[in-house]
């Protein structure tokens, strides 16, 4: 199954899709079972695999369990190219393009090549741009960089032309796990406006009512990561 493809064609088509992003480092392995069926009960596409800190071992743990209860393809969301696993389907290769930190431009990425190389992952080109949500995320504490602010929606979409000009395959506009504020709709129209990439938003979404205006406004890919581990929005 090809991720990138899938994205693509619902980009093209109006069809939008929704993830649930698992962090390993905050789920324990006797929660997977549960997590999983309601997964299989609810309108998910893909399960977002990943965190700012967890390790290898214990993704490659969760991943393997996951497989075990559903057949929902698993996509990586690494933090750092050691959480990178053979257990999933695809990896989105993040550029954070909406930072000025090298490490996370292009030194994480040399270093994930010699695993990459030898991998069946499919790896998609991933533009990768930190949105104010109006909280300090631990993807901003990691990286060393700064979100831009919602209000500046010019030096957003112009980010994000940016990353389509140089060859990101997809964007993805991150308020952060746990966002007060997320990714406003007005931002993600004036990107969609603006690119012809799928986008992907996350960070903050913990309602079926924000997951819709999110679409609506041009997102094919919406994360969510609290509102289905919490809330349970699907019921």
């Amino acid at each position: 199954m090809n991720i990138l493809n899938i994205l693509e064609t619902a980009k093209k088509k109006g069809q939008k899709l929704i993830s649930v992003l698992i962090d390993p480092d905050k789920t324990l392995v006797e929660e997977v079972p549960s997590i999983c069926s309601r997964i299989n009960n609810a309108p998910i596409d893909f399960i977002f695999l990943g965190g700012s800190t967890v390790n290898k071992d214990k993704t490659e743990i969760i991943a393997k369990e996951i497989q075990k209860h559903t057949s929902v393809s698993i996509v990586l969301f690494p933090g750092d190219y050691t959480h990178l696993t053979n257990y999933a389907n695809a990896v989105l290769l993040l550029n954070l393009i909406s930072g000025n930190n090298p490490e996370y431009l292009i030194n994480q990425q040399v270093k994930a090549i010699p695993f990459l190389q030898k991998s069946n992952l499919e790896i998609i080109s991933t533009g990768y741009v930190l949105v104010d949500g109006e909280t300090t995320t631990s993807t901003i504490k990691v990286t060393q960089t700064t979100a831009i602010p919602q209000q500046d929606k010019e030096k957003i979409t112009h980010t994000c032309v940016a990353g389509q000009y140089m060859g990101q395959h997809v964007l993805y506009l991150e308020a952060g796990s746990g966002a007060t504020q997320p990714v406003g709709k007005d931002v993600v129209n004036a990107v969609f406006n603006s690119v012809n990439i799928p986008i992907i938003v996350g960070g903050g979404i913990r309602s079926l009512k924000k997951i819709t205006e999110i679409h609506m406004a041009g997102a094919t890919l919406v994360v969510i990561g609290t509102a289905f581990e919490k809330n349970n929005i699907f019921k």
